[in-house]
């Protein structure tokens, strides 16, 4: 069974960049697509980037388009969502999700079926 750990959360101010990784062990990213969601405080877990590495493929939210950049190292068995111009709005604990969705899944949290514990971000104003 694949287990993720995400880490490289943290307190940033406005303007700043984080780089969020998401190691995988048990297992490898192989043959799946990764996920990033986040959850604000009071809010409902949401969408923020994804990519299908099989067509290389990426996805974000609109949100976060331009700004948010998902990436992959097989040799380190790791994806990485880096995080640029950040704004309070991004304050939230920021999952990474693996499965195997079709496309019209592959931004909601039913198309993932492994998860990680979650890393803090909060960015000041």
């Amino acid at each position: 069974q694949v287990q993720l750990v995400e880490s490289g959360g943290g307190l940033v101010q406005t303007g700043g960049s984080l780089r969020l990784s998401c190691a995988a062990s048990g297992g490898t990213f192989s043959g799946y697509s990764t996920g990033w969601f986040r959850q604000a405080p009071g809010k409902e877990r949401e969408f923020v980037a994804a990519g299908r590495w099989g067509t290389n493929t990426l996805y974000y939210a609109d949100s976060v388009k331009g700004r948010f950049t998902v990436s992959r190292d097989n040799a380190r068995n790791s994806v990485y969502l880096q995080m640029n111009n950040l704004k309070p709005d991004d304050t939230a604990v920021y999952f990474c999700a693996i499965g195997r969705p079709i496309t019209s899944s592959i931004r909601t949290m039913s198309g993932y079926q492994i998860w990680g514990q979650g890393t803090r971000v909060t960015v000041a104003s």
